[in-house]
């Protein structure tokens, strides 16, 4: 058995590599909704911030953080290009028509951070609590539920025969070809 230590840096990279690959499925109109096979539609998109890290020869690192609402994300796309990966990334996410989340997944740690799900109900009495707590935790589920089945499409994808082949030289391109 792998100590946690050993297992961490032998496999630290994922979580960048998936958020990155995250990025690549939202510029490159990936349908989300037949890959995770939802019964609404999914649409993902960037949203209010973008942090990549390139390490340097010298053992440093360069940090890039793009935020705003409306940000360009140009300068993201040239760091890919010098060798950056994503290492977090602010996403919002559509479920069906009415199902707007917002949060930040951190790459080295897979941490969600600042969670917005839709409203839960209205305020009410007592005896309508225990309703709003049922239905807010049912919306957690679902949104955890999209990012277990996506991160899951990752790793098959990233251990499949095919990778170097095909899903490695489609990122190259996107990234190259911005």
């Amino acid at each position: 058995m792998l100590d946690i230590a050993t297992a961490y840096n032998k496999y630290g990279f994922l979580g960048n590599d998936f958020v990155t690959w995250l990025w690549f499925l939202i510029e490159t109109d990936q349908n989300i909704t037949r890959m995770i096979a939802y019964k609404d539609p999914v649409t993902l998109e960037i949203g209010n911030s973008l942090v990549l890290e390139n390490t340097l020869g010298d053992k440093s690192k360069e940090k890039i953080t793009i935020k705003g609402d409306r940000a360009g994300l140009e300068e993201g796309t040239t760091a890919l290009k010098k060798g950056a990966k994503v290492t977090e990334i602010n996403l919002v996410c559509k479920l069906g028509q009415e199902e707007e989340y917002t949060f930040t997944i951190k790459g080295e740690s897979f941490n969600i951070t600042g969670l917005k799900t839709p409203a839960a109900g209205k305020d009410g009495s007592a005896d309508e609590m225990e309703g709003m707590v049922l239905e807010k935790a049912l919306l957690l589920f679902r949104i955890t539920q999209v990012i277990d089945t996506l991160f899951l499409q990752y790793l098959e994808q990233r251990i499949s025969n095919d990778w170097k082949d095909n899903g490695l030289q489609q990122m190259r391109k996107w990234i190259h070809n911005d």
